[in-house]
């Protein structure tokens, strides 16, 4: 079983300590449509609106780099990544443009500070 990484955008994460610094992580994507989201996304920006083969392509290429920040946060030995980013730019443009899509933060490792009072109930009713 893999154990799970702490991903943030802030620089810390409330009740840990952060005891180690691994250093910057990044996974980056370099990604251009398929011939079918080129020939959607351009009949679609004729008639404006959401071009939603765009979008799908996007959000796949933003979970890619996010898994290689975090493999790349394993293999340091991090337990945790804060500070996370993402980046986009315009690679190539015209008819066969490509984006890059960088996801970078800082890896460290964190530690469960001492135990503090019970976590709220989910419920505001008590127990029966």
């Amino acid at each position: 079983m893999v154990k799970p990484v702490f991903v943030t955008t802030t620089f810390t994460i409330e009740g840990y300590a952060i005891r180690e610094y691994k250093g910057i992580v990044r996974g980056i994507v370099v990604r251009s449509p398929t011939l079918i989201q080129g020939f959607l996304g351009g009949l679609k920006s004729m008639i404006g609106g959401r071009i939603g083969a765009y979008t799908e392509m996007c959000e796949q290429t933003r979970q890619q780099a996010y898994d290689q920040m975090v493999a790349h946060a394993r293999q340091l030995g991090a337990n945790a990544i804060v500070g996370t980013r993402y980046d986009g730019s315009e690679v190539e443009s015209g008819a066969t443009g490509a984006t890059e899509v960088l996801c970078y933060g800082t890896a460290v490792v964190v530690e469960r500070l001492a135990a503090g009072p019970p976590p709220l109930p989910t419920s505001p009713f008590p127990p029966t």
